[in-house]
């Protein structure tokens, strides 16, 4: 009995310090941006307007999928991926530490001349 409750108690405390410890991963072909969700599924990126693929997945800042219309009018630092047809695909809300830790790519010509450490999460500069 002693060892099952020992057991609960220790997973309860990873369980409540992972989210603090968790790394997101964007992949490389991600782009910083600005943007500011309108009504679905229009946007407006980097003061340009554009808009969501059907199926497009947004990641709030605590990872959890959000839905367009929940975010009609708010401002938001991300991270976001575009499809062939050039609709933005997926997005991930920026936490502060996330915007303030690390340079990326705004533009394509700037993720093609960077180089992208994949394992660290960064962008140099050569």
């Amino acid at each position: 009995m002693y060892r099952c409750f020992a057991l609960a108690v220790a997973l309860s405390t990873l369980h409540a310090a992972a989210p603090a410890q968790v790394q997101r991963q964007f992949p490389a072909d991600a782009l910083r941006g600005d943007i500011e969700f309108l009504q679905p599924p229009e946007i407006r990126l980097n003061r340009d307007n554009a808009r969501l693929a059907p199926g497009a997945r947004i990641r709030a800042q605590d990872n959890m999928q959000q839905m367009s219309g929940a975010l009609i009018g708010s401002k938001w630092v991300v991270h976001y991926t575009v499809d062939t047809y050039g609709l933005v695909r997926d997005v991930w809300i920026l936490r502060p530490d996330e915007v303030s830790k690390r340079p990326w790519p705004r533009t394509p010509v700037e993720a093609r001349s960077w180089l992208f450490d994949p394992v660290a999460q960064t962008w140099s500069k050569p």
